[in-house]
């Protein structure tokens, strides 16, 4: 049976969640976004994923138009994930204790 990760795994692991979640709210006070509001960080995150999307075509073999510029996906996929860090700023979320919270919830789960 492989190691199973713990929670003490988990709260470590977390540790760096916060601070990149600190990191993000101060990036974006620096460069002028602290008045966007939940819902503009929300719309640029869906905007992301779409993106992401765009990025993943060509490596399953779907058509991409040839005037069409596929970004680096390893660049939109760090756009995702700061802008989740940002709305959950704007919405007063520490997404450290969430993950804490849903991941001993999914402890108690059967997977199959």
């Amino acid at each position: 049976m492989p190691n199973q990760s713990t929670e003490a795994d988990l709260i470590e692991a977390s540790a760096a969640l916060r601070k990149l979640q600190e990191y993000t709210r101060k990036t974006g006070e620096e460069r002028g976004f602290s008045s966007e509001t939940a819902q503009d960080s929300f719309m640029l995150l869906i905007e992301e994923l779409g993106e992401v999307a765009k990025a993943m075509r060509p490596l399953h073999g779907v058509k991409v138009a040839s005037d069409s510029t596929v970004s680096e996906l390893s660049h939109e996929l760090a756009d995702v994930q700061l802008l989740l860090l940002s709305l959950a700023n704007k919405l007063n979320i520490d997404l450290t204790d969430a993950v804490i919270q849903k991941e001993k919830k999914n402890r108690t789960r059967t997977w199959s």
